[in-house]
């Protein structure tokens, strides 16, 4: 095959990079000159990063759905769009908007323009003084807490995010929303031999543990370690990322998704740490009671939110099992994925036993 059949980021990205130096916002961006290369970024499973580079050197990140658009990737891109604008008032880590484009005439689909973060995503061997110090470890988890009791704390409605959901309803809607979820994977073939026996027995302890009230806020909706940045030169969270599943709703539901990554004496067995070296890092409780003094939360039915959070991501971890056994996905991610569901809905029932 020749480069031609097979062209390099460089030539792949040279439509875009005619049209970006075309478009009249280049002008309201930072740094000066034509955008001289946009160099694909790790990161992203569902879109694309590039770094934009400036002719005067100035480095952004430009950020767009995959080249097969996806329904709704408007819809998502707006709203992440919306939410950075609105945190930009705010102590809450994240990248600063500098566009967001919804007309897809200028690049073939909507994209926005970010601040480019000093930092790394913290998933396998941690570099540096992360790998060497466990205090770094350790501090950082708690500035990872910190971060998210900073997001809890926004009001959605003086910042103008009053649209972004439906917080009516919102914790009763959550077990029945993700249960049919789960139960439409019944149609596909063979996964009815693999599904969890824990699916409809949890479902049925989170029905009847719904809490009445909750607090309404906005929620990120994946805040993981995969949606974060710490930074290299301090234990300090540089960033959270990827805003565009945010909405109203409890942000108890964030705190509960990033400790369904957490790694401690006593969980059952089969999941390991996202990181290494993970000693050092405190555990489930300390940083649940930090996160109740940050923000004043009662956190004393937290266990729900913890059982939530499992159901929910092994329900989103699942729908890749099922398209893998329906020849839709690579049959290695989609058992890795339901392998990981499994460690969930162990995890789940022994929060519920625990009760």
């Amino acid at each position: 095959m020749t480069d031609l059949e097979h062209p390099t980021p460089a030539q792949e990205s040279s439509p875009d990079l005619a049209r970006l130096n075309a478009w009249p916002g280049l002008a309201g961006l930072p740094g000066t000159g034509h955008v001289t290369s946009l160099d694909p970024l790790k990161g992203g499973a569902q879109n694309q990063l590039h770094t934009l580079v400036r002719e005067d050197g100035t480095e952004l990140v430009l950020r767009r759905p995959g080249r097969h658009l996806a329904a709704g990737a408007s819809d998502a891109f707006r709203r992440e769009g919306a939410v950075l604008a609105a945190l930009a008032a705010t102590d809450v880590p994240h990248p600063r908007l500098y566009a967001s484009v919804q007309d897809p005439e200028i690049l073939g689909a909507p994209f926005s323009v970010l601040e480019k973060i000093d930092g790394f995503m913290p998933r396998g061997q941690l570099p540096g003084a992360y790998a060497e110090n466990p205090d770094w470890r350790r501090t950082v988890a708690f500035a990872f807490i910190d971060g998210a009791a900073k997001l809890a704390q926004v009001d959605p409605y003086a910042h103008g995010l009053g649209e972004l959901g439906r917080p009516e309803g919102w914790l009763a809607r959550q077990t029945p929303k993700y249960l049919k979820v789960l139960h439409g994977y019944r149609d596909t073939p063979g996964y009815r031999e693999t599904e969890s026996p824990e699916v409809d027995t949890v479902a049925d302890w989170l029905t009847a543990h719904t809490p009445q009230s909750g607090t309404t806020g906005i929620v990120h909706g994946d805040l993981q370690f995969a949606n974060v940045m710490f930074a290299h030169d301090a234990p300090r969270l540089a960033a959270i990322v990827d805003w565009e599943m945010a909405s109203l709703g409890d942000p108890l539901l964030d705190l509960a998704w990033i400790l369904t990554a957490w790694r401690e004496k006593g969980d059952p067995p089969g999941s390991d740490p996202q990181f290494q070296p993970w000693d050092g890092m405190p555990g489930r409780a300390e940083l649940v009671a930090h996160y109740g003094d940050l923000t004043g939360r009662d956190v004393s039915g937290f266990r729900w939110y913890q059982v939530l959070a499992c159901f929910r991501l092994a329900a989103l971890l699942e729908g890749s099992h099922a398209r893998a056994l329906a020849g839709k996905q690579n049959s290695r991610m989609g058992e890795a994925m339901h392998a990981y569901a499994g460690w969930l809905w162990a995890k789940a029932r022994q929060e519920i036993d625990g009760a």
